[in-house]
């Protein structure tokens, strides 16, 4: 019964420390620092450029992500992408720092997720006496949880982009709509104007 009660408890403390994702803006390079704990802990996230100022055509050079460890080496990078989901597992313990350059002169607006997972091994279990093997199950079923978080995170992230681009996709269609009716009451002017200047110099041709 206490090991039930151990496990409901850690759950329900699992679901109340849910992690918002952040959200910044990359004019040239902007960094996020995360801890990790203990070695061989599992990093992973995700991001997604939500809002740009133009629509990135085929020669856009995309975001570039890298993540350097507390050493100074780099344990992981993306090149020229607009959003993906990333997993590594720590090399050491120690401040990690994520960083985003854009070599774009538009300001890109990220929405940025990031969790650092542990889950105790027999090793831990040998050092600790506290730690039994339903803890070794609530932490795996936290990790669970927060993969499902990430998940709702990314999807999120991914509908208010595409939620932008329709956006701005309807604004345009309404700005070259008016500019088409503007147009054509234009020529449609013009043309009325050429037509009653040819009339009226065919009036006057004909009275002389």
């Amino acid at each position: 019964m206490k090991g039930v009660v151990s496990l409901v408890v850690g759950l329900l403390l699992a679901l109340l420390r849910y992690t918002a994702g952040l959200s910044f803006t990359v004019n040239d390079q902007e960094c996020v620092y995360e801890n990790v704990e203990y070695e061989g802990d599992n990093v992973s996230g995700n991001f997604v450029v939500v809002d740009h100022e133009i629509f990135w055509s085929s020669d856009h050079p995309g975001i570039d992500f890298t993540v350097t460890a507390p050493a100074g080496n780099v344990v992981y990078s993306l090149k020229g992408t607009s959003g993906e989901k990333f997993q590594f597992v720590a090399p050491r313990s120690g401040m990690y720092k994520f960083c985003f350059h854009n070599s774009f002169s538009a300001p890109e607006t990220i929405s940025f997720y990031v969790h650092v997972g542990h889950i105790p091994n027999e090793h831990d279990l040998a050092k600790d006496e506290h730690l039994n093997p339903v803890n070794v199950r609530i932490a795996e079923l936290r990790e669970a949880l927060e993969s499902v978080t990430a998940e709702q995170q990314y999807l999120k992230a991914r509908d208010a982009r595409h939620r932008h681009t329709n956006e701005s996709t309807r604004r345009r269609l309404i700005g070259y709509t008016l500019a088409e009716y503007l147009a054509l009451i234009v020529a449609s002017g013009l043309q009325v104007y050429f037509i009653r200047r040819l009339f009226s110099r065919s009036v006057a041709y004909n009275r002389v």
